[in-house]
């Protein structure tokens, strides 16, 4: 297999039907149909619908994604797919599409984790070389900081969330606010018209450890609500985001510092937050840390990760997944592949 091995990857965790096609560290295309709106009308992701979704829209995606990299389905060198977490059903769709493309084409595959695949686009940037790095993770379930050495043979975790994650946290606020779905983006355009200073919302579990904890500041937010009815929905938004940023990079920082690595990558849907990315560019800049963040379309789920993360897997002589392996809608971030 060449040195710049031709990845086929596959996404469908939840409600993003996603395939991207990478060489190498070369992004070649990314494919992304979303469901989302289909499940705006209940406030959140529903498993059978997301489900349903993929099978529809699979065949074409992976179609366009193969035009749009100019490569036919014979020129793949390897297949990736999640493997987990996520929601089981939807999980099952790409991995029995991935599993019948390595069939036919007698080429391999990786089981790769959503979570470590959020970290790899990373990878995509050429121009980087791929040094360790303190990373943290913000996404809809889960934020982690991990100290990353390599990536495709494992992490070690140093913190994560004890109850929701900030993204959970994003879209149980923008409920409350009345805001659509997904809460994330919502907030973040309120947040621009308001005053991340109005409120001053608490800083939840400010411990010398990396764990973090928001369901405190949900339920702050709540009561504020409920005891002053008249509040500014936008200075609400901003302060309550500005409460998330602060936490999420003074633990980020402060493990940079104490593990003594001067790169910081910032992953996960909420990496797009716009607040969150240049309170990140200022502090980095004062602590004197390199701050890696991927282009906001590769923050949330794409196919171009799980590409980019089994491209990594390949070049760094890691065995294949066998046919037939698990989906699993929790794995630990520290098991990157599996067979």
């Amino acid at each position: 297999m060449s040195s710049q091995p031709l990845v086929l990857g596959i996404e469908t965790s939840c409600d993003e039907t996603a395939v991207g096609i990478v060489r190498g560290r070369t992004l070649l295309a990314n494919v992304i149909s979303s469901s989302v709106e289909e499940h705006a009308r209940f406030g959140g992701v529903v498993p059978e619908i997301a489900s349903r979704a993929h099978l529809e829209a699979m065949p074409f995606v992976i179609k366009q994604a193969l035009r749009e990299a100019k490569v036919a389905l014979r020129d793949i060198d390897a297949i990736g797919v999640t493997a987990g977490p996520g929601l089981i059903g939807a999980l099952l769709v790409g991995t029995s599409a991935a599993e019948g493309l390595a069939l036919a084409l007698d080429k391999p595959i990786y089981g790769v984790n959503h979570l470590s695949a959020h970290l790899a686009v990373d990878a995509l940037d050429e121009s980087r070389s791929l040094q360790p790095a303190i990373g943290l993770l913000v996404s809809g379930g889960h934020s982690s900081i991990i100290e990353v050495t390599d990536l495709a043979k494992g992490v070690s975790v140093l913190g994560a969330t004890i109850d929701d994650a900030a993204g959970e946290a994003f879209d149980k606020i923008a409920r409350l606010l009345e805001l659509d779905f997904p809460g994330g983006p919502a907030i973040d355009r309120l947040a621009k018209s308001g005053d991340p200073e109005a409120i001053d919302f608490p800083r939840g579990l400010q411990s010398s450890d990396y764990n973090f904890s928001f369901s405190g500041l949900k339920t702050a937010v709540s009561r504020y609500l409920k005891q002053v009815p008249s509040a500014v929905k936008a200075d609400v938004a901003a302060s309550f985001q500005e409460a998330v940023v602060d936490v999420l990079l003074t633990k980020a920082i402060r493990a940079c510092t104490e593990k003594g690595i001067d790169s910081l990558l910032i992953a996960g849907g909420v990496a797009a937050n716009s607040r969150l990315r240049a309170e990140a560019q200022r502090r980095c800049h004062l602590a004197k840390i390199e701050l890696r963040t991927p282009p906001a379309a590769l923050c949330t789920d794409n196919g171009a990760m799980v590409a980019a993360l089994t491209s990594l897997a390949v070049s760094g002589g890691v065995s294949p997944s066998t046919i037939g392996f698990s989906t699993l809608s929790t794995v630990p971030l520290d098991q990157p592949t599996w067979s």
